[in-house]
């Protein structure tokens, strides 16, 4: 198997690539210890069979420079396919500005073709592509030099047998006419938006038992301090302090160093020094904040007015729809999305683009008392219902 660690050797790989439908691509890399991912290792392979069309590009060697690779990943010409593809291309985006594309994610296309929701590469390895996968080095570390060969065979085997798994999902795809469908769901993943973390947007990620807006004012400024401490230093939010501790600060509102000195929760490193004096700090911009400023409460859905008849009904109708359509319920609607429906909400994915042909449409029949539901043997139908 080939190890790229020049430039020059990338280039060659990618000069050969742009002659190609597509190229299969996967990455390893590490981040328990760092708030950005630290990208170790590219796989990459053209179409064919066996190691011959694959490599693997050492992105730790001295002097090697990933431009041709991004260059390639601009090339509308080529599709590139990934697994699960969100966290690799995270990395790509925040360290190059860059988002392959066209793009194909195979778990989002299996989803689609009916093969259970978020089906992991080595479920499909064996369905599709009917070979076993060594998983003995998933958890290594992918930093250390040199690698060993069990690596590089784990590593590579993540961009050969995508080439068969793809193969087979976009044909399925073209004949089921739901490629549309696909490209739907990719919208999130080719959005720029969604790579990017806002501090001031990080509190809405805290799950708070109130929800007063001076409370949430300073959840609000301790949630923007940490994460602006964690990028800044590329450690993880919760080296900072977590959120059990970021919630009992905003309830307690230490005023001073002997005051915080008395969290229960706090980490013993966030009660001395910067990060301290910011914590302190973020407290006091929160107890000050105006009025016309203080943040509202997300909408609560614990609390809506939902029709419990009717989610069991959406349920039962979302089931029939997706066994008949051959694909995983969880794409279409989660279970709280069919609370929302049932309590009035029409602002829900399920109700939109390829979704709404599918289970939309008749659920809003549903809700209106328009159709019911049958059981016929093993099967439910639904029955128009006349005025």
């Amino acid at each position: 198997m080939q190890t790229l660690t020049t430039t020059e050797e990338l280039a060659a790989f990618c000069d050969r690539a742009r002659d190609v439908p597509y190229v299969t691509v996967d990455t390893e890399f590490l981040r328990e210890r760092t708030y950005y991912s630290k990208l170790c290792l590219v796989q990459l392979a053209l179409p064919g069979s066996g190691d011959g069309d694959a490599v693997l590009v050492d992105p730790l060697a001295d002097g090697l420079s990933l431009d041709p690779l991004i260059a390639l990943f601009r090339n509308r010409d080529v599709v590139k396919v990934f697994h699960a593809a969100r966290q690799d291309l995270e990395i790509f985006y925040i360290d190059h500005g860059v988002i392959p594309e066209p793009l194909f994610d195979t778990q989002v296309a299996a989803m689609v073709c009916g093969f259970g929701d978020q089906v992991g590469y080595e479920t499909l390895v064996k369905r599709i592509a009917k070979a076993q996968l060594d998983k003995s080095s998933r958890f290594t570390d992918w930093s250390r030099r040199p690698l060993t060969d069990a690596q590089k065979t784990y590593a590579l085997a993540d961009v050969t047998h995508l080439r068969l798994i793809y193969e087979f999902l976009s044909d399925k795809l073209h004949q089921s006419g739901r490629d549309h469908w696909v490209a739907e769901e990719l919208a999130t993943l080719t959005d720029p938006e969604t790579y990017i973390t806002r501090p001031e947007e990080a509190w809405m990620r805290i799950k708070t038992r109130s929800s007063s807006p001076r409370f949430l004012a300073i959840v609000r400024e301790l949630a923007a301090f940490r994460e602006t401490h964690a990028q800044s230093r590329n450690i993880p939010r919760n080296r900072v302090f977590k959120d059990d501790a970021l919630v009992e600060l905003a309830s307690t509102k230490p005023a001073t160093m002997n005051d915080l000195g008395r969290s229960r929760l706090l980490l013993r490193e966030a009660r001395r020094g910067d990060i301290a004096d910011g914590i302190l700090a973020a407290i006091k911009a929160g107890m000050d904040c105006p009025k016309d400023k203080l943040p509202v409460a997300p909408a609560d859905k614990g609390k809506q007015q939902v029709n419990p008849a009717l989610a069991d009904l959406l349920r039962v109708l979302l089931k029939a729809k997706t066994e008949n359509a051959g694909v995983a319920s969880k794409l279409i609607a989660p279970s709280a999305d069919l609370d929302a429906i049932a309590a009035g909400q029409r602002d829900v994915p399920a109700l939109t683009g390829w979704r709404r042909e599918v289970f939309g449409d008749d659920a809003l029949r549903l809700c209106r008392g328009e159709i019911a539901l049958a059981a016929k043997g093993n099967r439910v139908e639904v029955i128009e219902v006349r005025a």
